[in-house]
């Protein structure tokens, strides 16, 4: 044996033994505020310890270990990491053109690869302005959001937790109106198209294989008329089911939502047509609604690039009915999480303007300690994942620290000094 040889086998040996004596850093915060999720109240003067990528204390007084290294945010509030529920990272509508030019554009000409590239900085995006994890709910070619996914998990690019749901399963044509018979294999990228039950189950199996971590379905394909059958969805959700795999649904009107209600969904997305007695079915099964609504500030700005002539009082009278949508899901005991539904090109970078979902909440009347449960604690309900939303002891370190008191202002969340996610320092502007 060659001493070249002998030095790497000694190594490879030695290997796990290094590992182990490894100890993972230990770091302590010290929190001026602190929004305990779970209450949705503001805690004083918090020490949060981590080691790692885990939260291991939380209180006032904790002895900070020898050796820890301290962040001092005492000038601060400190959240956990925001969640956004409803995203679509790989897709950019101008806002002033028609739909299905943008789909087929970004199919055959912008193309998986470059879509990927323009979502890892949307990504970025959303990770400076405060959001450690994203949902991604589609028009991301095929599977190219999974790619993303794992590019930031492995650390080629920086980026918040993906939650990604492959094309979106849906009816003849998709969200895409005007197609040419022969022509609907250029939305083929962005929509996996139902025939009938089997075929549903196999579209199941294609996504698990590629490796969503959810399925998203349109109950309803607004603007088109289609419908998939209460049987293929049916077929869809026993089948995710089966594979551990949460089911939610576009679901703009009322007689989608029921009928996405009786196929078993875990998720309405949108819902912003429903009755009272739909929401009160939606609360006995324990369906959590994603209401993605758009504040005045960016319903302006959409206003301003269609050229039209509406006055402030018009744009807030048109908000009215999703805002009484919205309450009237509150007071039914839904659970509400925050998503935005943000692929607009409206003069902001996505991740501030995916934010004003949750100013457009607040105008709606939503208690401003409700908006940051939704962001937080009910998004990771969502998820199903008790490490997200919450800074308890166990959970993940994705937190973030903001000038001001988002309880009394949510103009706080536009400071966002310092995001944290996995217990690495991923932005600080702190002030020394």
């Amino acid at each position: 044996m060659n001493h070249r040889l002998r030095f790497l086998l000694s190594w490879f040996l030695a290997f796990p033994l290094l590992i182990r004596a490894q100890s993972p850093e230990v770091k302590a915060i010290k929190a001026g505020r602190l929004f305990d999720s779970e209450r949705g109240i503001l805690l004083t003067n918090q020490v949060i310890l981590i080691s790692g990528n885990t939260i291991t204390a939380v209180g006032q007084n904790l002895a900070i270990p020898r050796g820890a290294t301290v962040i001092d945010l005492s000038q601060y509030t400190v959240l956990p990491g925001l969640i956004e529920a409803h995203s679509h990272l790989l897709m950019e509508h101008p806002g002033d053109e028609d739909n299905t030019l943008t789909v087929t554009k970004a199919v055959a000409i912008e193309g998986d690869a470059l879509r990927a590239l323009r979502g890892a900085a949307r990504a970025k995006s959303y990770l400076d302005a405060g959001f450690t994890t994203v949902r991604d709910l589609g028009n991301s070619g095929r599977f190219a959001d999974v790619a993303l996914k794992r590019a930031i998990e492995e650390g080629s690019m920086p980026g918040p937790r993906l939650y990604v749901s492959g094309p979106g399963l849906a009816s003849e044509g998709g969200q895409v109106p005007g197609l040419t018979p022969g022509q609907t294999q250029l939305i083929v990228g962005d929509y996996r198209i139902i025939r009938g039950v089997e075929d549903a189950r196999l579209a199941v199996r294609e996504h698990v294989y590629y490796g969503v971590d959810l399925i998203k379905i349109y109950s309803n394909s607004s603007p088109n008329k289609t419908y998939l059958s209460v049987a293929e969805m049916q077929a869809i959700v026993e089948e995710a089911h089966l594979y551990q795999l949460k089911v939610t649904a576009h679901a703009t009107t009322d007689l989608a939502i029921r009928r996405a209600l009786q196929a078993g969904v875990d998720g309405i997305e949108h819902g912003y047509v429903v009755s009272d007695s739909t929401l009160r079915r939606m609360h006995r099964q324990n369906v959590i609604l994603v209401p993605t609504d758009m504040d005045f500030q960016l319903a302006q700005r959409q206003v301003d690039k269609l050229r039209m002539s509406l006055s402030g009082e018009q744009i807030r009278n048109l908000a009215k009915p999703y805002h009484d949508r919205l309450l009237r899901a509150r007071q039914a005991g839904i659970i509400l999480a925050a998503g935005s539904d943000m692929y607009m090109g409206l003069g902001l970078a996505r991740g501030p303007a995916a934010k004003r979902v949750l100013f457009a909440y607040a105008e709606a009347g939503v208690p401003l300690n409700e908006v940051l449960q939704a962001a937080t604690r009910n998004g990771a309900l969502l998820l199903a994942e008790p490490r997200l939303g919450r800074l308890q002891t166990g959970a993940w370190a994705d937190l973030i620290a903001v000038q001001g008191n988002p309880l009394e202002s949510l103009s706080a969340l536009e400071r966002v000094v310092f995001v944290m996610k996995a217990g690495t320092v991923v932005k600080s502007a702190v002030s020394r």
